[in-house]
């Protein structure tokens, strides 16, 4: 395994996001020790439905999917579970409910776990780009325009989470109910305000973020080639 993921350029990435999911498990650990409560230790969970896209993209990169049928099925599945991965960054609102333990412990805990997410999400998303160019021969232009409205959509799922509740899975489990809810705010714009601010603002935000994640990484490799 360690062979393929150096062979395809990913061993480095996957040691850090491993390295890092570790360390915000140790931390939600150590808390549960010095509070003597269960505190932050769903954000486990919130982070292991954050990997699940880089999941999907590094298995269809590893076993070099050719077919477009399942790359399709790979790209579905993916845009499912996308906005868990940025989803954890809005866990901050919990600072204000929790006060068992240290505000600062709990601020570190929570930037954590929202960067492991972030990281997840970012990675895949690039997994995502990678795929429209090279099995799909997307333009470059056509691929950051994609990735654009990618990032707010995963914006739309993340109101659907925090708001309205809804997961993932619920597609399947309660379908009727959750697109009744997807399609409100634009056949009622005007009494889903919220979902609009929230929406366009974050989903502005996340793509400040994902393309600075990108700029950087770019400049970063740059650099050291020139070296």
């Amino acid at each position: 395994m360690i062979r393929l993921l150096q062979d395809h350029g990913r061993l480095k990435t996957t040691v850090f996001l491993v390295t890092m999911s570790l360390f915000c498990f140790l931390l939600s650990v150590f808390r549960v020790f010095i509070s003597e409560t269960r505190g932050y230790l769903f954000l486990n969970w919130n982070l292991f439905l954050a990997l699940i896209p880089w999941l999907l993209t590094s298995i269809a990169i590893l076993w070099k999917l050719q077919s477009r049928i399942a790359v399709l099925l790979i790209l579905a599945a993916w845009l499912l579970f996308f906005p868990n991965s940025l989803y954890i960054l809005t866990d901050l609102i919990h600072l204000r409910a929790m006060q068992d333990a240290p505000v600062w412990l709990d601020l570190i805990i929570v930037l954590s776990f929202a960067w492991a997410g972030l990281c997840f999400g970012f990675v895949s998303l690039t997994d995502i780009e990678f795929f429209l160019r090279t099995r799909f021969k997307a333009g470059g232009k056509f691929v950051i325009l994609l990735s654009v409205c990618m990032v707010y959509l995963a914006a739309f799922g993340i109101y659907l989470g925090r708001f309205l509740r809804w997961n993932s899975w619920d597609l399947l489990g309660n379908p009727a109910a959750l697109l009744n809810d997807i399609v409100d705010p634009f056949t009622d714009p005007l009494n889903n305000l919220t979902f609009w601010g929230f929406t366009v603002l974050m989903g502005t935000l996340l793509n400040f973020m994902y393309f600075g994640f990108r700029f950087i990484s770019a400049g970063t490799s740059s650099a050291a080639s020139d070296r």
